[in-house]
């Protein structure tokens, strides 16, 4: 995958890209999660969605970085 993605013309980092597929997904897990109240049983359950999110995140960026 290139390093820079061309969107009309303005040239961004594809770790945009990996940014908004990491929230997606982060999303649908939460919904998911949510939805079979499984949070009841986490501490902070603020904390794990964070904690997901930045999970995603880095296991899609290491591979175009690396």
């Amino acid at each position: 995958m290139p390093r820079e993605i061309a969107f009309h013309g303005l040239y961004m980092p594809s770790m945009t890209l990996m940014f908004l597929i990491a929230g997606v997904l982060a999303w649908a897990l939460d919904r998911l999660l949510s939805g079979l109240d499984l949070y009841r049983f986490f501490w902070h359950p603020a904390l794990l969605r964070v904690s997901l999110f930045v999970c995603l995140f880095g296991a899609l960026a290491l591979p175009l970085y690396r």
